[in-house]
């Protein structure tokens, strides 16, 4: 890397510094600073920022870790006892926001593949942000936060699902829909021998060897995960789903703590380059034409979500506050939306 580069990062740094602490005290996320230094050092702004390879290379690695992280978190035991009420709440807002928020898309003007991807990206809710959120308010092991973190679960499980199937979609276009379906199946069905073969017979020694040095284990946890996001996304899956994987494979093994309390740090600040990569490609210019259909969707998201959940968790006979405050955690947009599109 030339010094031109280095300079370059180091500035690039330091204004995201700047503007995370400015963040911080106007009490708002981080991560819409670094969207606004992304846009101010963008093409939309200064236009200075020259190193798009380097910092576009840091931001798959980020999403890369982000996945491995929350399939990190997903131990199979704690997916096992999903209860009655997470399985429903999840799968009936996502239903609920999927169908509703097509038409709506449709209803707005735009295309059926473009209001297929809306749709599914405006279902997904942030699960690091609310477990976070819930942890620091000590409601993480009340009854609505819970029932939270289970659906969210299975929002996990759903959009890892949707980034695979619209990858393997847009690999075939030629083909019926019913050949890239066996395709999937098939390819999915192969993922799942060998990953079980992993997880049972090669992974439980491997771990264990690489936890005699703490540094060691953290080599080979982004090993890991970068090395099944690469395989799928040669066998046609994406990245972000062979992170995921690679993360769940791990995700009931006893060092599974320790390995996600040195990624933390190490995703925050690659997800840094993301937000920024993010900001410098926004086009300002051309944002707008769709003011009207984001603020639009967006009251779609913050009313229509928290309704569902109530409705359904009121149905199955839980108290209107406990629906209401399982519902809230919904009235936003996760990440993965991000990622996913």
């Amino acid at each position: 890397m030339n010094h031109g580069v280095f300079t370059e990062f180091a500035v690039l740094l330091i204004v995201s510094a700047v503007g995370g602490a400015l963040a911080v005290l106007l009490k708002q996320p981080v991560l819409i600073a670094y969207i606004a230094v992304g846009i101010l050092v963008g093409p939309s702004g200064m236009g200075w920022l020259e190193a798009y390879e380097p910092v576009a290379l840091l931001s798959e690695i980020g999403v890369v870790v982000l996945l491995f992280v929350v399939g990190l978190k997903l131990d199979i035991r704690h997916v096992r006892h999903i209860g009655p009420v997470a399985l429903a709440t999840g799968l009936g807002q996502l239903t609920f926001t999927i169908v509703f928020g097509f038409f709506l898309t449709l209803l707005l003007g735009k295309g059926w593949v473009e209001a297929l991807y809306i749709a599914i990206a405006l279902t997904f809710s942030s699960t690091i942000i609310i477990v976070k959120l819930l942890s620091d308010k000590r409601e993480i092991d009340s009854l609505h936060g819970r029932i939270a973190v289970g659906f969210l679960i299975v929002q996990d499980l759903a959009v890892v699902l949707a980034m695979m199937g619209m990858s393997a979609f847009r690999g075939a276009e030629d083909a019926s829909t019913t050949t890239v379906i066996l395709d999937l199946g098939a390819r999915s069905l192969g993922a799942a021998v060998l990953l079980f073969v992993a997880m049972r017979y090669v992974l439980p020694r491997v771990v264990a060897l690489m936890a005699r040095s703490q540094e060691l284990l953290l080599v080979f946890a982004i090993a890991w995960g970068t090395a099944l996001a690469a395989l799928g996304e040669h066998v046609g899956f994406s990245k972000e789903a062979g992170a995921f994987l690679a993360g769940f494979s791990l995700a009931s093994k006893e060092y599974r703590e320790a390995m996600n309390a040195r990624l933390s740090s190490v995703r925050d600040f690659l997800l840094l380059f993301f937000f920024i990569a993010l900001g410098g490609r926004l086009a300002l210019a051309s944002l707008g034409d769709e003011l009207v259909p984001s603020l639009i969707l967006s009251a779609f998201v913050l009313i229509g979500n928290p309704l569902i959940v109530m409705a359904i968790m009121g149905w199955m006979g839980y108290r209107s506050l406990t629906g209401f405050l399982a519902g809230l955690t919904v009235a936003q947009i996760s990440e993965f939306s991000i990622v996913f599109v």
